[in-house]
Order: C-alpha cells, then sequence, then structure tokens
C-alpha cells in the first residue's frame, strides 16, 4: 500500500519568527469525524517532535460543498460518525444530523478563518472548541450565537470575530485554502503534505491516518540529522495545558491502555484538579481552573 507521493509546492511557504525545519500543511475540515480521530496522534507528535515542526491548517472545503439537504444523506452521514467513533476511541455523536444537523457547512469554514485573523495559535483553540461542539454536544456550528460563544470560550476577541466572519478577508482566506487544495490534488481528508526548509525539495503527501511510527519516520527521512524525542509532560501539566482531553487522548500520548489512564484520571478527579465528562464512547476530562 502506497502511502506516500511525492509533490513539489508551488508558491511560498509560510515563514515567521516560529520557523522550524518541517512544515505541514495539514489539509482539514471541521465536519470530518476522521480529523477529530487524528487529534491523539497530533498532540503526541506535537510533545515529542514539535521542535521540529509547525502546522498550518487548510481547509479543503470537501465538506462544506456537500449537498446536505436530503434526509437520507443525514443518515448516511450519522452511521458514518458512529462507526468512526467507535473505532477511533474519539467519540462523536451521530445522531447530531437527526436532531440538529449543520445546515450552512460553509460558514463553519470561513468562521475559522475569522478566528485565524487573530493568529494562528487562536485558530487552533477555535478549531478545538467548535470540534467538541459539534462531536460533544452536538452543537449546529454553523449557527452565528453558536460560533460567537466557541469565540468567547476560545479566548478570542468576541467584537473583532464577528466583524471577521462578515469580511471579505475570511472569505477570502477560505477561497486561498481551497486553491491550495485544488493545485495539491487533495481529494481526501485528513491530507499532511510535510516540506522541509529547501524550497526546491518536493514535499511528501500522506492521506488518511496511519499509525503514529509512519508520521515519525515521515520526520526523520526529511531532517538532516535525526530528532530527538522529547519526554512528555506530568500528567497534570498535560491536562492543564489542554484543558479538556479525551482518555484516548491521554493513552496515545503516555502509551497506556485506557484502563490504566482512567485509573489515573480519577485520582486527579479525587484531588478536584480535574472533572469526568462521560460521552456516548469513552471518557473525557476537564481541568478545573483555580
Amino acid at each position: 500500500m502506497k502511502i506516500v507521493n511525492n509533490f513539489k509546492l508551488r508558491g511560498s511557504r509560510c515563514s515567521g519568527i516560529d520557523k522550524k525545519p518541517i512544515e505541514i500543511y495539514m489539509f482539514i475540515d471541521p465536519l470530518c469525524p476522521e480529523c477529530w480521530a487524528l487529534e491523539p496522534i497530533l498532540k503526541k507528535l506535537k510533545i515529542e517532535y514539535g521542535q521540529y515542526f509547525s502546522i498550518k491548517n487548510v481547509l479543503s472545503g470537501r465538506l462544506a460543498n456537500l449537498n446536505l439537504s436530503k434526509k437520507k444523506n443525514y443518515e448516511n452521514i450519522a452511521q458514518s460518525w458512529e462507526k468512526i467513533a467507535s473505532k477511533s476511541g474519539m467519540s462523536c455523536d451521530g445522531s447530531l444530523w437527526l436532531e440538529n444537523p449543520v445546515d450552512t457547512p460553509s460558514t463553519v469554514s470561513i468562521a475559522l478563518k475569522a478566528a485565524e485573523l487573530q493568529g494562528r495559535r487562536a485558530g487552533l483553540r477555535f478549531l478545538r472548541r467548535i470540534q467538541e461542539m459539534l462531536f460533544l454536544e452536538k452543537q449546529n456550528i454553523s449557527n452565528l450565537e453558536v460560533l460567537k460563544d466557541c469565540a468567547g470560550r476560545s479566548g478570542l476577541d468576541i467584537e473583532e470575530f464577528m466583524i471577521d466572519i462578515h469580511s471579505e478577508s475570511a472569505a477570502k482566506a477560505f477561497q486561498c485554502d481551497l486553491k491550495i487544495t485544488a493545485e495539491m490534488e487533495v481529494i481526501e481528508i485528513p491530507t499532511l503534505v510535510f516540506f522541509n526548509e529547501n524550497a526546491e525539495d518536493e514535499g511528501i503527501k500522506i492521506t488518511g491516518t496511519y499509525p503514529y511510527e509512519v508520521y515519525v519516520q515521515i520526520l526523520e527521512e526529511m531532517l538532516p540529522e535525526k530528532p530527538v524525542k522529547s519526554a512528555p509532560p506530568p500528567l497534570e501539566a498535560f491536562v492543564k495545558f489542554f484543558k479538556f482531553v479525551a482518555s484516548k487522548e491521554i493513552a496515545v500520548v503516555y502509551d497506556m491502555p485506557i484502563a490504566q489512564i482512567e485509573r489515573e484520571m480519577k485520582k486527579l478527579l479525587l484531588k478536584q484538579v480535574v472533572e469526568q465528562i462521560p460521552a456516548k464512547y469513552g471518557t473525557f476530562w476537564r481541568y478545573i481552573d483555580e
């Protein structure tokens, strides 16, 4: 099975003060359960090798362009969500599509670009929060009031966000992402494209989700020297940093069985460091801010 393809990027890549040896273009859709299922692996990769790469999220628009008006299509999406959730361990409740469906997916994509106008980190926080509201809380994240609430909970400037969501800048940024998606011939999500510092070198494109070791192997192949793996932080520090995490995410990061993770998390629960949030598939934990 061939999982990587060479690709030469046309145009300039991102630059800035956080420039790192590897840049990963991650093609996603906020409504994509496979992207949500990739979260545990991404967390582990960032913790162990985050000093070597940065990630640029690119919206593929795949789900934004779907005709979601037919009930049969809703039922198919619901079934797909349930299947992916049970397989991945990252809960997502497919009954959303039968009870409170997302009626205008393109609005979500534009909202994400509006959030990114406040910085890449702001965009990442906003993406995570809308995924939580969608997959766990069954919220219609194309509703403007829901998006406004999400912006507030993500630490964004709400007034600025509400202006930007209707702005030409956000719409153009989304169109730019669609153009990049077409140029890189991305037809499935999630897709990750790895580039090194040499603009003349080809990138490596990997479509779908694979074992963690595959992503590490790509980093090792693209870096001039073998990367040094960083150890994960103490469990309490991990939860404090991410605020809201699944048992599955913790298990992947710490290479521990779910049962062992839940025993450790219940110790933090007794210390009132976290609260337990049951989900349709698995358990989530929210850090209690002092």
